[in-house]
């Protein structure tokens, strides 16, 4: 039986993050145990790989929820990262930490995460390659690359049309203020993604005190009475079990340590039950209050080459590639979103409620061999889309089995409450107004979808439902805070009712960010490191 200090259970954006700092203390020994494989998947390293990886079992889960309700039945897509980095690994690498609101919001709900308490994390955790400010770090392990220089020209057509609707370029969106128009920040270096395995692991796997296992799939934490003290997984068919004499943290996303923390007898009592596990804390809000952003694009037929007709054919692909090889720059090294911003639907609101996205291209999904693909549309067109910064509608996450590999029930209940459904009604008509500007107009031949047949805001909501898409931020479905009334971890990020047991994922957010959740939950691995170093000196 092999013994640790600490047992991390998953290797993604917070566990990595975790892990690296905690590894920093060479008298601690560390297990950080991962689900999927190692990170060499070359299209991993490719920044428009992204495509390639969104269907790929062999890195993501590919995770299905139950019908949805609010959309007719439809079964929402969620992949998620299975690779050392987790989904930094497979995401469109956009960097946003979010705004000052969004985290004084978690300070109200949990005393030392407002703002000032987690900015300077942003700052220790990145390297910024742009335009010199104090507020951005520049030594840390994530590259952030300001990739404005090399954005398509369709992308700056797109930031002339926020101005002609009154929206304001943003030089920096990470510095707290959030709102106006943008080109992407993105996690890249010198044209390479820059995950969160190959910022804090890369460079210390010759440390003797850190073990990487992956393929390893947790079964269960174990527990003497009500501490946690080890781990049971399976590697290569056998079953292992690992003890961990100071702790145990669960890093396995918002959707894995719900289910893990079910499955070991935390969670709703009743649920637990049913299931013949042995209810060691009953916690009814494990599973529960899942939020995640809902979006929807409007595909524009475009009057002048886009993205698709470099990037469809073969003589394009060629001319890409061979830019990319030997310049590292190009579309290849470049997120599918390129413009972006944060906006208010009304200008009386205190704060954004509507993240932007322009994309140079548009793609459908096509075979491709045992898998789908998504390949660049035969005509020249983009993408013009938003989602909702602050959706109120909440979904849970439930069990059916004890068996880990059996993957839980997945709802993500979209649209379910009318702000939801008037934010999105809002956001379509702005993706209109946008396209009215002169900017867009000179450049649009046609509204490809929704089309001109959906007018009304029966019509718009309707196709909402039809096509609305996740832009893939589930989280808090294992909430911190204060009150131990309706929280699953305090502000320590110790889970109630037992000991020894922490969780640093997306899973903790207390209330959604407003952007791209990737950048908050490698600054909660950041935190949780520092909370656990302070207390074990």
């Amino acid at each position: 039986m092999s013994i640790y200090d600490y047992v991390i259970i998953g290797a993604g954006s917070s566990g990595s993050a975790l892990a690296g700092r905690l590894a920093t203390n060479k008298n601690s020994k560390i297990l950080l145990l991962e689900a999927g494989p190692k990170d060499y998947n070359p299209y991993i390293k490719l920044p428009i790989g992204y495509g390639k990886l969104f269907y790929d079992q062999s890195v993501n889960w590919k995770y299905y929820t139950e019908p949805e309700e609010n959309l007719h039945g439809k079964k929402m897509y969620w992949p998620r990262g299975k690779v050392l980095g987790g989904s930094s690994s497979i995401n469109a690498m956009v960097f946003a930490r979010g705004s000052r609101n969004d985290f004084d919001e978690w300070g109200a709900h949990a005393s030392g995460w407002s703002w000032q308490d987690i900015e300077p994390f942003f700052r220790k955790m990145e390297t910024w390659r742009g335009k010199s400010d104090q507020s951005r770090g520049q030594s840390g392990p994530v590259r952030v690359t300001d990739v404005s220089t090399q954005a398509h020209p369709l992308t700056d057509c797109f930031l002339e049309a926020t101005e002609q609707i009154g929206i304001s370029k943003n030089p920096d969106y990470n510095t707290g203020n959030i709102e106006g128009s943008f080109v992407y920040q993105t996690n890249t270096h010198k044209g390479l993604r820059s995950s969160a395995s190959n910022a804090y692991l890369s460079t210390i796997k010759k440390q003797k005190n850190l073990v990487v296992i992956t393929r390893a799939l947790v079964k269960k934490i174990l527990f003497e009475g009500a501490r946690a003290i080890g781990v049971e997984y399976s590697h290569k068919g056998n079953p292992i079990v690992v003890h961990a004499t100071k702790e145990i943290i669960l890093s396995a996303g918002a959707l894995g340590s719900p289910q893990l923390l079910q499955i070991s007898g935390i969670g709703p009592a009743e649920k637990l039950k049913d299931l013949n596990i042995k209810v060691l804390s009953d916690l009814p809000d494990v599973g529960l209050h899942l939020k995640d952003h809902i979006g929807l694009d409007h595909t524009l037929l475009t009057n002048q080459p886009s993205l698709n007709q470099l990037l469809r054919p073969l003589s394009g692909k060629i001319k890409v590639a061979l830019q990319y090889l030997f310049f590292r720059n190009g579309p290849l090294s470049m997120s599918l979103n390129q413009g972006g911003g944060f906006v208010k639907s009304n200008p009386t609101l205190d704060v954004p409620d509507l993240q932007l996205y322009f994309s140079p291209l548009s793609y459908s999904t096509a075979p491709y061999g045992r898998r789908p693909l998504m390949m660049p549309d035969p005509y020249p067109a983009v993408r013009l889309g938003f989602s909702l910064c602050k959706p109120t509608s909440e979904g849970s996450i439930s069990i059916q089995s004890v068996d880990s590999s059996v993957p839980p029930k997945f709802f993500g209940n979209y649209l379910s409450t009318r702000y939801d459904q008037k934010t999105m009604i809002s956001g379509m008509k702005l993706m209109r107004k946008l396209s009215a500007t002169k900017a867009l107009k000179k450049i649009i031949h046609t509204e490809m979808s929704p089309g001109k047949d959906v007018k009304s805001d029966a019509d718009l909501l309707e196709y909402a439902r039809l096509n609305g898409e996740t832009v893939f931020h589930q989280c808090g479905t294992c909430r911190m805070g204060d009150n131990p009334a309706n929280s699953v971890v305090d502000g320590k990020l110790k889970v109630r009712g037992v000991y020894g047991l922490r969780i640093a994922d997306a899973s903790i957010f207390p209330t959604i960010p407003s952007g791209n959740i990737n950048a908050p939950s490698i600054m909660v691995g950041e935190k949780a490191a520092e909370l656990i170093l302070q207390e074990n000196k």
